[in-house]
């Protein structure tokens, strides 16, 4: 079991010295798939990282649709190799599909078509990601971020569709208790499930920062599941230089205690 938090490059030996185990970045600040070769500055960045970033987030820009009457579709697959080749070479093996402006379905627009559109791109990035040794993970997102994905559940049919060993799920606590998910769709979801994002649901703080935390139920599940991968503090308002020891430290003891 590894420990993470959403951040950059430049926070990561806070984290480090607070004890965390990796960090996860963003994919456009990290893996910049705009902007060509010689612009590229991740691979310097990532050499200047304190803890290794075994995960990155933000997968696709908002500029970029993946739903809707404007998909480039040439564009988009030429993005996503740009994406994992440079995922792989820094050996970054999760990316996680969060994307909630890209893959938001217009007003309008038929939720079958974009629900189509959806399969179409995670089946296609994830064959170039089995080339790469890299894991897509779909996350779900609550229905005030996005409305397409907003749980479990709707995420599994996309992995079930594509039934490729480089697309899994990803469940964050945050969306999960949001949208009021049992936790029996956890149960079920459990052989997919490639990645954790944890955070409180009340102002989405770090785990146990706003007093109304209780993560036992929810790692009872990952644990019975078998699940030994990487959790991420996915939170705002984290100043890991100040907190980050105590929030880890509530992290470990509410998963001994699960």
């Amino acid at each position: 079991m590894k420990f993470g938090i959403c951040t950059t490059v430049e926070k990561s030996a806070a984290a480090r010295d607070a004890g965390w185990d990796f960090i996860e970045e963003s994919v456009q600040a990290l893996l910049q798939a705009l902007e060509p070769d010689e612009r590229w500055t991740g691979r310097e960045r990532a050499a200047s990282a304190a803890l290794p970033i075994l995960s990155a987030n933000m997968l696709v820009p908002a500029s970029l649709r993946i739903t809707g009457p404007d998909v480039a579709k040439e564009r988009l697959a030429a993005y996503m190799r740009i994406v994992l080749r440079r995922a792989d070479a820094l050996d970054t093996r999760t990316l996680v599909f969060g994307a909630g402006g890209a893959r938001n379905v217009p007003d309008g627009f038929p939720r079958i078509t974009a629900a189509e559109q959806i399969t179409e791109f995670v089946r296609t990035s994830a064959a170039v990601a089995g080339d790469y040794g890299v894991t897509i993970v779909i996350e779900p997102l609550n229905r005030g971020e996005c409305n397409i994905i907003n749980s479990v559940s709707e995420a599994m049919k996309y992995v079930a569709a594509v039934g490729h060993p480089n697309l899994k799920c990803l469940v964050d606590s945050y969306h999960f208790w949001m949208e009021d998910e049992p936790l029996e769709e956890l149960r079920t979801a459990m052989p997919s499930i490639r990645h954790v994002h944890v955070a409180d649901k009340t102002g989405r703080t770090p785990p146990g920062e706003s007093g109304q935390s209780d993560y036992r139920p929810f790692f009872a599940v990952l644990k019975e599941g078998g699940y030994d991968g990487l959790i991420s503090v996915e939170a705002k308002s984290f100043d890991v230089a100040s907190s980050g020891r105590r929030v880890l430290n509530f992290l470990r003891k509410q998963w001994d205690a699960a």
